[in-house]
């Protein structure tokens, strides 16, 4: 797993058959990328590639020490994700 991101145990709770390796992966992998404003803080929308080939949807917020933490991640991505990421155009 890429040692520059810490993935949430939350993401294996819900998703068992993602791996924290799967993340690192998706994330130094990622085909897009967007910032989501929310009152609270800033997220980061990425989509990327697992080493299975599974497009992975991953959610993260930026730690203090700048080191992103990944809260959520699904696969396959939503259609709202793919089109909130530029992959798709809106319906």
């Amino acid at each position: 797993m890429d040692s520059h991101i810490v993935v949430h145990g939350r993401v294996m709770e819900r998703h068992p058959e993602i791996t924290p390796d799967d993340v690192g992966h998706a994330w130094v992998s990622r085909v897009a990328s967007a910032i989501r404003r929310t009152p609270r803080t800033d997220q980061m929308v990425v989509v990327g590639f697992d080493a299975r080939g599974r497009l992975l949807e991953m959610v993260a917020v930026e730690l203090e020490d700048g080191v992103p933490l990944v809260f959520h991640c699904m696969t396959p991505p939503s259609a709202k994700t793919l089109v909130e990421t530029g992959l798709v155009g809106e319906r």
